[in-house]
């Protein structure tokens, strides 16, 4: 590390606050590319969050990169609407080819947590209804309208006191289905008891706009639930009325093996939030909804500064073409299946990983007390921190931080899976050394 970086990181608590740059694992980098970080150590460390999935693409794909530099040629600013330029207007084009059926019109922002507020305000603005409905254990967001249907941690709403337009019900309780019955069967019955209650008690159907949820449940834990328990979630929304808005900002862009979750589980909700992925690290997000609903939304109810920046919108058109020319869906599903199997293997050697799952390039790897079975959020981070020092990144989720997210480019390849799985394996052994654990057979 040079001396200046290393100056002011030592002294970042001067210049930044403590939300901002406190996170794990607060790595000093001065390189990326691919799969990989290059650290201000020196080391090399292979790069299996992706920016929190993010560079689907991977790092700083040259593809990107000249159109990021062809881009900043021609217009480096918008706003869209006072001017108009071509790189916006192609990217909804394309985004139309890519889209579930009839999400065809879009409003560009710049972050996932934008997306969703644009999102609960069409859907309220539309049905001229007042509630939200989300799910327990879900991430939508930090912004205040966003942290009202954010319930994947209490910590995340402390003392902000989101508005009361909102009601939440369980998600898909997978673990919780009793010995010998069908999982999705639990899950749909549950669901549907769920949302009776919640008529019976508190609100009425006709009193809610929209439904909200992650396809996939991220932050709280990656848990996939059934295809049926969606589909279920969709027909009670047909039922009264209710608009389904589906946040695709982590599941977006080919992480679960489709270009959305959407797809992967074959429901299309009303509205979708989409960023992340889109761009590969350039700021940009969109709401997206049909034309039809989209129009009942005049000039002047929603509006933007930087949203569907110029550049940005090269980048992700440079994006979706890195990922229909190197074949990345068909990668993602491959390479994650191949990663769940070499986890199924380690998984059976060691009682600190508890359940592992995952669609696509979307895999949540949980660590337990190898005696009680119980979520172990400080052996969590104690192997996510050896595996740093062996050189993988890996990020955290769950209710209890006991879940680790594996999350790498979409661009990864076997030989990169394979050593990023051996250095976890020798983390965990090293972990399980250091607590006494004895090994499985």
């Amino acid at each position: 590390m040079s001396t200046s970086f290393e100056q002011r990181y030592n002294r970042m608590s001067d210049y930044l606050a403590p939300s901002m740059a406190k996170d794990h694992p607060n790595l000093p980098v001065v390189k990326e590319e691919g799969c990989y970080y290059y650290g201000a150590d020196g080391k090399t460390y292979l790069d299996f969050t992706s920016g929190i999935a993010v560079a689907n693409t991977g790092h700083r794909h040259p593809k990107v990169v000249q159109a990021i530099k062809d881009g900043a040629d021609s217009l480096m600013h918008g706003p869209s609407g006072v001017i108009m330029y071509d790189s916006i207007l192609k990217l909804a084009e394309r985004l139309q080819g890519i889209m579930p059926e009839n999400l065809d019109c879009f409003f560009f922002a710049n972050s996932g947590t934008e997306a969703i507020e644009g999102a609960m305000k069409l859907a309220k603005y539309v049905t001229k209804r007042p509630y939200v409905i989300s799910f327990t254990g879900c991430f939508h967001g930090r912004s205040l309208g966003a942290l009202g249907v954010s319930t994947s941690k209490s910590k995340y709403r402390k003392f902000l006191q989101p508005n009361g337009l909102t009601y939440q019900i369980p998600y898909a309780d997978v673990a919780g289905c009793p010995e010998g019955e069908s999982v999705a069967d639990y899950c749909v019955n549950e669901l549907e008891k769920d949302f009776e209650r919640l008529f019976d008690h508190q609100v009425t159907p006709e009193e809610v706009a929209c439904v909200i949820l992650e396809p996939v449940l991220g932050e709280g834990g990656y848990l996939i639930p059934p295809k049926e328990w969606l589909q279920k979630v969709r027909e009670i929304c047909d039922r009264h009325g209710m608009l389904l808005i589906f946040d695709e900002v982590q599941t977006g862009f080919g992480r679960t093996g489709d270009w959305f979750a959407a797809q992967t589980f074959d429901v299309t909700p009303d509205i979708m939030a989409i960023a992340k992925g889109i761009a590969s690290g350039m700021p940009l997000s969109a709401t997206v909804a049909s034309k039809e609903l989209m129009s009942q939304w005049p000039m002047g109810t929603h509006g933007t500064t930087f949203g569907g920046n110029p550049i940005a919108c090269s980048a992700a058109l440079a994006t979706l073409d890195v990922i229909e020319e190197e074949k990345l869906l068909a990668n993602s599903r491959e390479m994650g299946a191949y990663a769940l199997e070499k986890l199924a293997l380690i998984k059976e050697k060691h009682h600190v990983i508890g359940d592992v799952r995952g669609v696509g390039l979307m895999i949540g790897i949980e660590i337990v007390d190898a005696q009680t079975g119980a979520p172990d959020g400080n052996g969590m981070m104690r192997i996510l921190d050896l595996a740093l020092e062996k050189g993988v990144l890996f990020y955290l989720c769950g209710k209890h931080q006991e879940v680790i997210r594996m999350i790498p480019p979409l661009i990864i390849e076997k030989e990169q899976i394979d050593e990023g799985l051996r250095i976890f394996e020798e983390a965990v052994m090293e972990y399980e050394q250091e607590k006494k654990v004895v090994p499985v057979g």
